[in-house]
């Protein structure tokens, strides 16, 4: 692979220094690594708290604005929207300037879009603003990646991936019970103050903390024309495409189990909105474990791509089982099974997420912004073309829900197989056909 040893457990957040890696002692190194996970985990983490803090104040919104239940619903569509499309510009600004001007621009206009968003005296200028967020908090999203890229290499930087999901993949599960408290002593306006306060304090903690990773010599030049280019030449690369295809679709299985999972859970087999979050807390403990258990145990000692796989075809059997007991092939099955095949669907998550991210940016050491940013759009675009299927059939079958994930299970797995080619040699570049 290209610049394989360019850099490798560098726990630092600033430009690379002159000195050795035994500079710096064994503490220091320590509490850098500490510090680069808390401020890039924090960038990881605002995304989904501005999607799920709000999810509680959906109906609170509705009334107070007299807008239907559709139209404050794309609320949420707008800021997804925004989150899939800034990467794309975020990624490819972030080569070409390096990362710390494009993040700081991107976390001060979220601050304000944010702000018009608390005091938006109608649903239209909601949207419009909730859009902005989206666009400019993708900028912690993609950028964070792409400033592991840069930090990291090898299995250093699979083992940060799944240091990173322990912070990122705890806040889908506290953000709803936030925005459920803010609403018992505040109104909906109040989650976007919150929201706002969180993007300041990031704001100050990037600007003071997170110096620039990106060094001149290493930057892209160029325009938007250079940008697609290199866009271009990242999806020409068939292993590059191989994981970003297998990473979106096992994400979009993902995505279409939370689209899914209140009405399977509450609706068809009867469980209280108390035991939907019960179990939802705890698939997202599951996804956070194995993901640790990847990045503690099993990078280093068995190769990424092993891991990999194994992830997706646990995945892919999972999602079989839903699919044969919603079909009732084992009879009427109650809720505990059920539960169980979706415990064990995201937990595997923890094995695909981490590895296909860093298996595609290892390849991407002259473009990680754009190829931050290509990673971050297909996973949320065919997340959101597959999430509307679970419905197809109404809210009273989990049948939709089950074929949506196990197509996309036997989609990743085979992009993986056929593109990856994972019994090939690691050490092959971008353009190689071996």
């Amino acid at each position: 692979m290209p610049e394989s040893g360019q850099k490798t457990t560098r726990g630092h957040i600033a430009e690379p220094a002159p000195a050795g890696p035994g500079a710096a002692s064994a503490p220091a190194a320590r509490r850098a690594g500490l510090l680069v996970t808390l401020v890039l985990g924090g960038l990881t983490a605002l995304p989904p708290l501005s999607m799920d803090m709000y999810l509680p104040a959906l109906p609170d919104v509705t009334r107070s604005l007299t807008a239907p239940a559709a139209t404050v619903q794309l609320t949420l569509t707008a800021c997804l929207a925004g989150m899939a499309l800034g990467q794309l510009v975020v990624g490819p600004m972030s080569d070409k300037w390096g990362r710390r001007r494009p993040l700081l621009a991107g976390m001060v206009v979220y601050v304000l879009a944010t702000a018009v968003c608390a005091f938006a005296p109608s649903a239209e200028l909601l949207i419009a603003f909730r859009l902005l967020q989206g666009l400019a908090g993708a900028a912690g999203i993609v950028i964070a990646r792409a400033v592991v890229r840069d930090l990291y290499d090898g299995v250093e930087m699979a083992r940060f991936f799944s240091t990173l999901m322990l912070i990122s993949g705890v806040a889908p599960v506290i953000a709803p019970l936030i925005g459920g408290q803010i609403l018992r002593i505040t109104d909906w306006r109040g989650v976007f103050h919150v929201l706002a306060v969180i993007g300041v304090l990031l704001t100050l903690v990037v600007w003071r903390f997170l110096h620039e990773t990106l060094p001149p010599g290493r930057r892209q030049e160029g325009g938007v024309g250079q940008a697609l280019r290199t866009m271009r030449g990242l999806l020409a690369d068939r292993v590059f495409t191989g994981y970003m295809l297998s990473g979106g679709l096992a994400f979009a299985a993902l995505f279409a189990y939370i689209s899914a999972s209140p009405f399977v859970v509450q609706e068809i087999y009867g469980a209280s909105p108390q035991t939907f979050s019960l179990l939802f807390g705890l698939n997202s403990v599951g996804l956070v474990a194995v993901g640790q258990v990847n990045g503690k145990l099993l990078v280093g000692r068995v190769s990424l791509d092993k891991a990999l796989g194994a992830g997706l075809c646990v995945i892919l059997l999972a999602s079989t089982a839903l699919l044969l007991m919603t079909t009732g092939v084992f009879g009427e099955v109650g809720l505990v099974p059920i539960a169980a095949g979706l415990f064990v669907l995201m937990s595997a998550m923890g094995l695909a997420m981490p590895n296909t991210n860093a298996q595609a940016l290892m390849r991407t050491p002259h473009a990680a912004g754009s190829a931050s940013a290509l990673l971050g759009t297909s996973s949320f675009l065919i997340g959101a073309v597959a999430s509307p299927l679970v419905g197809v059939a109404g809210e009273h079958t989990a049948v939709p829900m089950a074929v949506v994930q196990l197509s996309c299970a036997v989609a990743a797995l085979a992009c993986f197989l056929l593109m990856c080619r994972p019994w090939r040699s690691p050490l092959r570049g971008p353009g190689d056909d071996a």
